[in-house]
């Protein structure tokens, strides 16, 4: 059941990737803050293999103002209640909760009405104020710095991702970048909604990277870390979400043509690292990767360019090869651009494998490339821009060229007073 917050209401607000062809507001909701009773389900924006069919997550049905009836059978026949996978002192055959759970996420109709519960008996229940908190394995090396995955999930792993589904907390840098809205614009100190704008990264505890034709005409911003599915609040380690106090847009940005599309944004308060919550690592000035470097783009944006396409639930990631430079800018010669065109210096490229790209609401999201010789750490290369179409003929996404603005980053934050080798490897 759609169940709706009181005060706050999240809706997805979709915009292109900066090709100028917008979709109309959708209405498709994110959870609520964690501490709140009401589950509310929502969608997002993603990435999307196109060569594969997309996940929306049914929202669970009940009856209006009814109770949720959490009664299930073990296994065995024995009756059991449904409880969030960290809550049960067993394990079962749908979660392991030895501190790391394991679920299978294309499951939705096992015991429990929630993929993401497990029917356990009720003597092995725990109270909520006492979960299974996860304990590192002896073998898991505890990382330190920036650009670290999460390549088996933070506490929650999954299993069958076979529409590129991330694992829960894979890529912890990732936010959600919301514009907060008033409901009446005639009551500017009435309910207010969050509305979705698109993706970025964190860099420092206050400062998330993203794209600047996202951001620059927002007049009331607000970040949320550690989301991975946006139906969902009952991952153990919530998200968090922090307004934004200031925006820095590069002064050189052409909202025309998105040179220099890159903005920062400052937090009000910083967030708390988490299993799920953590920085990216920047490359230094002017280093590019090589061309043929499989990187990852993530993000909850759509998976066809058409009204047609469709929103996502759980944050998704592509793998796509760097194109050079000049490589792109023939490829985009060959489109609607023409023979003419002349691919900024501001702008990288990844992809061009047919079905593959990033797409509507993916912009401002992070292209995630491996750091050489450190196996899960990964270096931020570039940022998701725009494209023609979404990999229908095989063209290369165009992206911002974080390297080429480093020193611009730099500049910003230690004029903020933060550091930045927060984000520095």
């Amino acid at each position: 059941m759609y169940k709706l917050i009181p005060i706050l209401l999240l809706v997805a607000a979709v915009h292109g990737q900066g090709n100028g062809d917008l979709d109309s507001v959708l209405s498709q909701i994110f959870g609520p803050p964690p501490g709140t009773n009401p589950a509310q389900p929502s969608t997002n924006q993603p990435i999307q293999d196109k060569t594969k069919a997309s996940t929306i997550v049914p929202p669970i049905k009940t009856n209006s103002g009814d109770e949720e009836d959490l009664s299930c059978k073990m296994p065995d026949g024995q009756e059991g209640e449904c409880v969030s996978y960290y809550l049960c002192n067993v394990s079962n055959n749908t979660v392991i909760t030895d501190g790391v759970g394991v679920i299978d996420i294309r499951v939705r109709d096992g015991p429990c009405a929630s993929y993401i519960d497990t029917c356990c008996l009720v003597p092995d229940k725990r109270p909520p104020d006492q979960p299974i908190k996860p304990q590192p394995k002896p073998d898991q090396p505890q990382h330190e710095g920036c650009g670290w995955a999460n390549p088996e999930g933070a506490d929650l792993r999954t299993t069958g991702e076979i529409n590129g589904e991330t694992k829960f907390g894979e890529f912890p840098w990732m936010v959600a970048i919301l514009r907060i809205e008033a409901v009446n614009e005639n009551e500017p100190d009435g309910q207010k909604l969050n509305v979705y704008v698109g993706g970025g990264s964190l860099i420092h505890r206050s400062v998330v990277l993203t794209a600047a034709h996202y951001v620059v005409n927002a007049a009331a911003l607000r970040i949320r870390a550690g989301e991975w599915d946006t139906q969902s609040t009952k991952e153990i380690y919530p998200f968090q979400d922090r307004d934004v106090a200031s925006v820095e847009t590069h002064k050189d940005f052409n909202k025309g043509n998105l040179f220099y599309d890159v903005a920062l944004l400052f937090l009000a308060q910083p967030v708390d690292l988490a299993p799920n919550v953590r920085l990216a690592c920047l490359p230094q000035p002017k280093m590019k990767q090589d061309d043929g470097t499989r990187c990852f783009a993530t993000g909850w944006g759509k998976d066809k360019f058409s009204k047609e396409g469709r929103y996502q639930v759980i944050l998704k990631k592509i793998e796509l090869p760097v194109v050079k430079h000049d490589k792109c800018q023939a490829a985009l010669r060959k489109t609607r651009l023409g023979r003419f065109f002349q691919l900024h210096s501001t702008f990288m490229c990844a992809g061009g494998e047919p079905g593959k790209d990033t797409c509507k609401g993916d912009g401002g999201s992070p292209l995630s490339c491996p750091i050489e010789y450190e196996k899960d750490r990964y270096v931020q290369a570039g940022i998701v821009a725009w494209g023609i179409g979404c990999g229908d003929d095989g063209t290369p996404g165009v992206y911002v060229d974080v390297s080429v603005l480093r020193d611009w980053i730099d500049d910003k934050v230690v004029g903020k007073g933060y550091d930045p080798k927060t984000y520095t490897y």
